[in-house]
């Protein structure tokens, strides 16, 4: 009896000891994107509130994440957040599912400005998580010209004084812009213009990098910028006299969006998680946190009044009838593009 009692306890303990070294499915969230998207406090507030985890898993660059979920075939990730031009990519693919907006709570809450974009013109897949601006700053202490536009880059004034990302549709569409063009024109002879335009403004160009180019505005080491808004954000936080200019030629931007692939393995997480980050007081904390315009209309009252002014959508940039999102282009144009970046960088000696 001794004996049977004895293994009845020793089933009785294997397999309590199984069940804990597997939680439950919905006690885990796999979020998929880049490094440093959200305050810790928001992640350890979200799993405090629900008991699910947060599995932060991170990408370097969009076209990692979409071979990573296309070798998972939409599955191992329950909310992934990248950019525009390569979710539209994982929607036509069959990666994304399609959203159940009953289940979020706070749905309304999104600013519809952000919505109804070529990714995903239906709103069918995806939630917006921050949208950036192609932006112009400048220090007018150091400048000696007022700039209002992307051709004032261009003035010989300006000569080895201006930082650039480093992002060839970014700063190719600039020219294109000038030209009169589309950011995403397959026009190949157009692509060629602009390259030629922008081999002019090889002698202005004193930098080209994508990492902390704020700091090279604030010390003086440039005087005029072409950056992230995250980055303008940083710069207009260390100095508020800096200008900030929304090119007259027509504003590009872009959005960040959540969107749960197809074969998520907590897709319920995946829900309550967009809600939470939805929700007007936790969106609020996360734009502050990252520095992009905020996509949540209900969170814009919220953000720390030094800051919203940065972190808001300007009227100017609602009302622009050149605002234009950079696309995904044919394949011919966009080799076009790095046949041009390719030759501007080497003139700018990068």
């Amino acid at each position: 009896m001794k004996k049977i009692l004895s293994l009845l306890l020793a089933l009785l303990l294997a397999l309590s000891l199984a069940s804990c070294g597997s939680a439950p499915a919905k006690g885990e969230l796999v979020l998929f994107t880049w490094e440093a998207m959200f305050p810790q406090e928001v992640l350890d507030g979200f799993t405090e509130e629900t008991g699910i985890a947060v599995n932060y898993a991170n990408f370097d660059y969009d076209e990692t994440m979409l071979a990573k979920l296309e070798a998972a075939e939409g599955g191992d990730y329950d909310v992934v957040i990248a950019d525009d031009y390569i979710i539209e990519m994982v929607i036509a693919e069959g990666l994304a599912q399609k959203l159940d907006t009953a289940k979020l709570e706070h749905y309304g809450s999104i600013n519809p400005a952000y919505q109804g974009q070529f990714f995903d013109p239906d709103d069918q897949y995806t939630v917006p998580y921050g949208a950036g601006v192609q932006t112009i700053v400048y220090d007018p202490n150091a400048v000696g010209m007022e700039i209002t536009g992307y051709a004032d880059l261009w003035d010989p004034s300006l000569k080895d004084s201006v930082g650039i990302i480093d992002s060839g549709r970014v700063i190719n569409g600039m020219a294109l812009k000038v030209l009169g063009e589309s950011y995403n024109t397959g026009d190949l002879e157009a692509i060629r213009r602009a390259g030629e335009k922008l081999g002019e403004l090889a002698p202005n160009i004193r930098l080209i990098k994508d990492d902390n180019l704020q700091d090279d505005l604030l010390s003086g080491e440039i005087g005029a910028a072409v950056m992230y808004t995250s980055q303008v954000t940083m710069a207009l936080l260390a100095n508020p006299e800096l200008k900030v200019v929304y090119p007259k030629e027509g504003v590009g931007f872009g959005v960040m969006a959540n969107f749960i692939p197809v074969n998520a393995p907590h897709p319920e997480a995946a829900y309550q998680f967009i809600d939470y980050i939805l929700r007007p007081e936790v969106s609020a904390q996360c734009y502050e946190f990252l520095g992009y315009y905020c996509t949540n209309k209900d969170a814009d009252a919220l953000i720390a009044e030094e800051m919203r002014g940065y972190l808001t959508m300007p009227e100017s940039f609602a009302d622009d009838p050149g605002r234009e999102m950079i696309g995904n282009i044919p394949a011919e144009a966009l080799e076009e593009h790095e046949k041009v970046w390719t030759r501007f960088k080497s003139a700018c000696g990068a």
